[in-house]
């Protein structure tokens, strides 16, 4: 419910009574039934960065595979069947699985955190989003063990993928499960929309807001729009495959060329999906690590507005070699070359806020400055495809598998890794290792640039992608065994990481309250946060509030909260002012079952179309569970 209640600032005081009533009606329920309640916005942010690293894990590890496969001419370390599974997984498990949630997951954990509140718009829904996403995911990696994994690339094109090219069950499982989890991205899109526009901490207009909260507020609209287009394409496919319709089939007046306009409608715009929460990362470390603000607020905001625009203008990009008229490409040509534009507004502010700075080169730091010198290239290598000659050329060749990981490693996970450094105080209270964290990210950027860069070279001299072997006399085994190398150096790079991060967690090295000196809301809160966040709900009067308070000497803050239930301020969408409270409901186990019920439709459709109907009554029963109004759950 919502209610008008007056809000007013006052001198930050705590009382012990009052702080542990807070702390009980936030508390999340304890054991292993209690896990499965539970609906708190870290939580349930820190199990997607968990569970989305896990992820990148084993699929890093299919990567491995892949390349020891073409690290010499003729091998016979995989199969070509079970290279196949192995390249559509590992692009399916990266594009999917890791990078859309990793980033999702750091929204969902700080956006709370750095608008001033105390969870998400809708915590419950925030929970069905991620046991969709886990259930999907488990059932992908199934499918691996149980030789059942797709195998028509992450891409899935028809009529490679059509039941007569592709029988058996792969197909059926990429489509069912990129539709599943495709539901899990638009919950969370959703929060954050709502979340950001309507929970502010009062006083936090829309040009005060954190960089990191426009990137995320910009990627959940693209979100938006852009999932319904694969969600739709990956629904025709299952029912031209099931139920015999004939979408894609041009024998009886289908259109495969269908299924590349509703792909790439999403795949080009999913590629900024994920760059554009890493920009406002790199924005957020910079501002830090110069200790001053960032230079061009307002152009890094209406570039990121621009990029997310301009990027669902793009999709033709990727089919310009399927025959299309020219002068219909030549528009995509323009717009393919006008996106540099706002992306290059972002990399000329970062040099302007850095030129003349005392940077301070902590690991998060270095990260960063290795985004600089790889997303150049990735760019320069993305208007080179832009013209529609060369990528007739290029096409379908390691120069694009070259230019896809410069965009996505270079642009995403360099930044990501960069800001887990960051927020890692935050999230454990615990300091990772700064010696290990430069040793992590050299042996990452030299093993990435040796491994990727030669397939700049082995595209130009016309070697395929997507081969899983060839032969001696093409003159492509030095160039491929160096990029194998590469490979195995830069996973020895985030493995480095993955190891500081566990060592830090069992050694007895506690972070200060903001070790970084950073001006954002999320360091104001504890480390870990308490489950409410705040005890007091800030007010917020500049961009960088903890600076301000750090020469002023104190901080104002909301009264009028009651602590006996959880309440949240709601403001104005533009000004951030105080118009209202919200109760939100308690955590419960429903969302939990309701994930299972619709998971139960989505798998059981591969079999028999029965079960999708069985489990709309499920799924529909679990609603009414979890909206029955019912007494607080308490374990005490």
């Amino acid at each position: 419910m919502t209610r008008e209640r007056p809000v007013a600032p006052y001198a930050v005081t705590d009382s012990p009574e009052e702080t542990a009533r807070l702390e009980r009606t936030w508390h999340s329920p304890g054991g292993l039934l209690g896990w499965f309640t539970h609906v708190n916005q870290r939580m349930i942010g820190k199990r997607f960065i968990i569970t989305a690293f896990c992820f990148f894990l084993l699929a890093g590890i299919l990567g491995i595979l892949i390349r020891l496969q073409l690290a010499g001419p003729e091998q016979q370390l995989l199969g070509p069947e079970l290279y196949n599974q192995f390249f559509t997984m590992h692009g399916t498990v990266m594009m999917f699985f890791f990078a859309i949630p990793v980033m999702e997951g750091f929204a969902i954990y700080f956006v709370p955190l750095m608008v001033g509140t105390r969870d998400m718009a809708f915590p419950r829904l925030n929970a069905f989003g991620y046991y969709v996403y886990l259930i999907g995911g488990i059932v992908l990696f199934g499918s691996l063990l149980l030789s059942m994994a797709p195998n028509a690339g992450w891409f899935n094109y028809v009529p490679l993928s059509s039941k007569l090219y592709s029988p058996g069950y792969g197909v059926d499982v990429w489509t069912t499960m990129i539709t599943f989890i495709e539901v899990s991205a638009l919950t969370a899109a959703v929060e954050l929309i709502v979340t950001t526009l309507r929970m502010r901490a009062p006083g936090m207009s829309l040009n005060r807001m954190p960089l990191f909260v426009w990137a995320a507020l910009v990627m959940s609209f693209m979100i938006v729009f852009a999932m319904p287009a694969v969600i739709v394409s990956s629904t025709l496919l299952i029912l031209d495959r099931l139920v015999d319709t004939q979408f894609f089939i041009v024998e009886s007046g289908g259109e495969p060329l269908l299924w590349q306009h509703l792909f790439w409608y999403f795949g080009h715009p999913e590629v900024y999906i994920i760059l554009v929460p890493a920009l406002g990362m790199i924005s957020t470390i910079i501002i830090t690590f110069t200790r001053r603000p960032i230079y061009g607020y307002t152009a890094l905001v209406l570039s990121v507005v621009a990029i997310g625009f301009v990027s669902f203008g793009l999709w033709v990009h990727h089919m310009f070699t399927t025959g299309l008229p020219q002068l219909g490409m030549s528009f995509f040509t323009a717009a393919s070359a006008t996106i540099a534009i706002p992306s290059g507004v972002q990399i000329f502010c970062w040099i302007a806020s850095l030129w003349g700075a005392k940077i301070r080169f902590a690991t998060p730091m270095l990260w960063v400055l290795g985004f600089f010198a790889i997303f150049v290239i990735g760019g320069l290598t993305g208007v080179m495809v832009a013209s529609i000659p060369f990528d007739t050329q290029v096409h379908d060749t390691f120069f694009l598998v070259a230019h896809f990981h410069y965009v996505l490693i270079g642009g995403a996970v360099f930044p990501l890794i960069g800001a887990t450094y960051y927020w890692w105080p935050k999230i454990t209270d615990r300091m990772m290792s700064e010696t290990a964290g430069k040793w992590s990210f050299w042996l990452a950027f030299i093993g990435f640039n040796v491994t990727f860069f030669p397939m700049h070279q082995l595209g130009l001299e016309g070697m395929p992608r997507r081969i899983y072997t060839y032969v001696e006399e093409m003159g492509w085994g030095d160039l491929n065994l160096l990029a194998t190398i590469g490979s195995l150096v830069l996973a020895a790079g985030f493995g480095v990481t993955l190891i500081n991060a566990v060592w830090s967690v069992f050694r007895d090295r506690r972070a200060e309250p903001n070790p970084w000196g950073a001006p954002t809301l999320e360091w104001a809160a504890d480390s870990p946060p308490a489950s409410y966040n705040f005890r007091h709900i800030p007010m917020v009067e500049s961009r960088w509030p903890l600076w301000d308070w750090e020469k002023a000497g104190e901080r104002a803050v909301v009264t009028g909260l009651r602590n006996d239930r959880r309440e949240v301020v709601l403001t104005s969408i533009l000004d951030a002012k105080p118009v209202g409270v919200q109760v939100l409901p308690e955590p419960t186990i429903w969302p939990f079952v309701s994930a299972l019920a619709a998971s139960m439709g989505f798998i059981g459709i591969i079999f028999h179309p029965v079960f999708f109907v069985i489990a709309f009554f499920l799924v529909a029963f679990t609603l009414v569970a979890w909206f029955w109004p019912r007494r607080p759950w308490r374990d005490d």
